[in-house]
């Protein structure tokens, strides 16, 4: 016997052994004699070969007094569990027996009287047998001559019916129920096959004809055009159940059921409504696609080896019509047209799919959808390219003049970031659209719109430059360009507009769009590692910091150009060395101010004012303007030409030296630095032109009489006066140095000449 802690089912299993052994006939029978290999040892209590001397010397042996103790105790407090055991299983059984015995009492009382009613039962069963047994006798007569006429009656019935086929089958033709026409007749063919030449031969021939009939009207509504597919297919299975050779029509019907796919297929014209699913087109869409799937099933069932046939037609049809939507999602669609006519793909692929499943279109079309998709993002963002396009591009049409810079700047702009907004709003539509073909589409369209933005940022960047080019005849002719001095102004306006719009794109709008991309992804419910910016704001602004440089310097050099067209003109038409007394300012000055009041106007509008430097006090009027110039105070006016030559150029050279002007520095985006340089680089060409001839003195005086006009309202558009004044002293300087005779005309002269100048300019601008 073990110790107390020993585990419950090693108890419970010696409780069961000792019953077992207990009320066990054979003690061979029981678990413990079955167990006596595994209670074999010396120290297995329970075992029957136990012997307790040995196991005690055995347990002297091994253990201590102390264990021996121990030992002690468990086996007491074991013995003394078994014996509450066994009471409790002795009280248990007691219980069950008194149980049962009470229920063997009340068995053996309601029993007694069972007998007597069991006898009773019996008689009364003997007796309606009995009874029936006389009725059957009785009736069995009637009865069985009823059946016999109840057999006649049948049969008659059916004679009856076999008479009256004819007319029946005539009145289906009437009514063209060709379906009930046929269940008769082939209800009729037993009889017919068995009594048709005697009997019922007049019955059979006009049913024959009547059939014959409607065999020909099936035909015909086999191979009418005007008639549904599902009519032709069942017409088809009328045939078949007349045994007509169905199989000889097999290429026939096949050929009339790829004729119906033109009334399935996409139509232009219904695909140019706003809303497929509001329009007439819609409606006789679906009622021709029920038509076609009612059709595959029923060819399906006559003719069970056209399926691969009936697989190449439904995935020609789908093919047919991602084609015609891939030329649709070319035009300018929303998101909502967009979906609405993949609904109603989607719509045809789920129910030519249950009748059809080995075509596997669900795959076939998502594959043709991936090539629309695609297709539907490139002309969304082309279609933005364009609108920035024409928002430019309108200063060049020959009704520029009311179209100002300001609002082609402002329209391009407007063009680029709500355009860019709206088409995150049609992606987002479509993203959340729950149809099974764009769910599983979702992550290539992610990827699209991502890299469409970055193709439209390159792809903007490079159609700048197109614009910028003045030689790129195919711009000239595509948007009709003015020729002339409209276009030439109109053409360089576009290069201010393409600089600051490019300097927007890269301070303001790529930050914008990108900022508003990952918000839309994430409202259309994009988690966030899928979200993953392939827009790389260094590239692309880099990109457009680069253009707006580039086309501000172009602008810049496009107008100093025009103006040195007109230096051009100036110097070389007049015979410099035989020049007359000037008697006032050159025309010439009117033209360049006129373009100088051009750019101006022009910059205005684009770009913000700036600041002013390098202003000269006291520079008030012509009079104390010439009385400033430093080679009036070298007293010029002398006789001897040679000497006062020489003095101009040590007093040029002592300018230089004494004074550090700064003539070409960077250009800003602002007003004042871009007429500045401008004005710069057109009075170094002034310079550089007058280099190239011989005045005489007369000559000499008119370029000093211009020049000296010039500052005042020069002045009044530069923001540097210091470099502007050291650049038309430098054009008097070169003057004097290529002049036979550089005498200056007499200050009160001059300022006579430039004071009747103004005037005649002011009555001017007031008329």
């Amino acid at each position: 016997m073990g110790t107390d802690e020993a585990p419950l089912d090693d108890k419970a299993k010696r409780m069961r052994d000792l019953l077992s052994s207990f009320y066990s006939a054979d003690p061979s029978m029981s678990p413990s004699s079955r167990n006596i290999s595994k209670y074999a040892s010396l120290e297995d209590i329970n075992s029957t070969s136990f012997n307790p001397d040995q196991y005690m010397n055995l347990l002297a042996h091994k253990t201590n007094l102390e264990g021996l103790l121990q030992k002690h105790v468990g086996l007491a407090a074991e013995i003394k569990n078994l014996d509450t055991d066994l009471q409790m299983l002795v009280y248990e059984n007691y219980n069950k027996f008194i149980s049962a015995t009470d229920a063997i009492k009340r068995m053996k009382s309601n029993i007694s009287g069972m007998e007597a009613n069991m006898e009773h039962l019996l008689d009364k069963i003997l007796s309606v047998q009995s009874r029936s047994d006389s009725v059957n006798t009785s009736l069995f007569e009637k009865r069985e001559h009823i059946e016999k006429l109840h057999l006649t009656c049948n049969l008659l019935r059916k004679v009856q019916f076999i008479y009256d086929l004819p007319d029946r089958l005539r009145k289906c033709i009437k009514s063209e129920a060709y379906a009930d026409a046929v269940r008769f007749y082939n209800g009729s063919m037993p009889i017919f096959k068995v009594y048709g030449r005697t009997s019922f031969r007049d019955c059979r021939r006009a049913s024959e004809e009547a059939i014959s009939i409607i065999v020909k009207n099936l035909q015909g509504k086999l191979f009418s055009d005007s008639e549904s597919m599902q009519a032709r297919a069942e017409a088809a299975v009328l045939l078949k159940q007349l045994n007509f050779p169905v199989e000889d029509l097999k290429v026939k019907l096949l050929g009339k059921l790829e004729q119906s796919l033109a009334i399935i297929e996409l139509k232009p014209k219904e695909t140019d409504n706003a809303s497929l699913d509001s329009s007439p087109f819609s409606s006789v869409h679906e009622a021709a696609i029920l038509e076609f799937v009612e059709a595959i099933r029923a060819f399906l069932v006559i003719f069970p080896d056209l399926e691969k046939q009936l697989v190449i037609l439904a995935q020609d049809l789908i093919a047919k019509n991602f084609l015609i939507i891939e030329e649709y999602v070319k035009k300018r669609i929303c998101a909502a047209d967009l979906l609405g006519v993949l609904r109603v793909i989607w719509n045809d692929v789920l129910q030519m799919d249950e009748v059809l499943p080995e075509a596997d279109l669900s795959n076939y079309s998502l594959e043709a959808a991936k090539v629309a998709i695609k297709l539907y993002v490139s002309s969304t963002f082309s279609h933005l390219l364009q609108d920035v396009s024409d928002s430019l591009l309108k200063v060049l049409k020959k009704d520029g003049a009311e179209y100002s810079l300001e609002d082609a700047l402002d329209a391009s702009s407007k063009a680029v970031l709500g355009g860019s907004r709206n088409i995150l709003l049609d992606f987002c539509k479509v993203l959340v659209d729950d149809s099974g073909l764009l769910v599983r589409l979702r992550q290539l369209i992610i990827h699209l719109v991502k890299e469409g933005f970055l193709e439209f940022f390159r792809e903007l960047e490079d159609r700048f430059h197109l614009f910028s080019e003045s030689n790129n005849s195919s711009a000239i002719q595509d948007h009709s360009l003015t020729q002339g001095a409209h276009g030439d102004k109109a053409f360089a306006g576009l290069v201010l507009v393409l600089a600051r719009l490019s300097a927007f794109i890269e301070q303001t709008a790529i930050a914008k769009i990108i900022e508003e991309l990952a918000v839309s992804f994430s409202s259309c419910g994009v988690r966030g590692h899928e979200f993953e910016a392939t827009i790389f704001p260094g590239e692309i602004c880099q990109r457009f910091r680069s253009a707006a440089e580039k086309f501000l310097h172009l602008y810049i050099n496009m107008r100093t150009l025009r103006i040195s067209l007109l230096l051009n003109k100036r110097f070389t038409t007049p015979n410099w060395a035989k020049h007359k007394e000037p008697r006032e300012v050159h025309m010439f000055v009117d033209l360049f101010l006129q373009e100088l009041e051009l750019i101006v106007s022009e910059v205005k509008q684009l770009l913000p004012q700036g600041s002013r430097k390098h202003r000269r006090a006291g520079s008030n009027g012509s009079s104390s303007s010439s009385r400033s110039n430093s080679w009036r105070e070298d007293k010029l006016v002398r006789s001897n030409t040679q000497r006062a030559r020489s003095q101009l150029l040590e007093t040029h050279l002592a300018k230089l030296f004494k004074q550090k002007v700064e003539i070409f520095s960077k250009v800003e985006y602002t007003q004042g630095s871009v007429v500045t340089a401008i004005v710069k680089l057109c009075l170094k060409s002034f310079q550089e032109f007058v280099r190239l001839q011989t005045f005489n003195r007369s000559g000499f005086q008119q370029i000093q009489l211009d020049i000296q006009f010039l500052r005042t309202p020069l002045r009044e558009v530069v923001e540097d006066e210091a470099a502007v004044d050291f650049l038309l002293d430098e054009v008097i300087v070169a003057a004097a140095e290529r002049c036979l005779d550089p005498i200056p005309l007499e200050l009160p002269i001059l300022d006579k000449l430039i004071q009747s100048k103004s005037a005649k300019k002011l009555i001017e601008s007031r008329n």
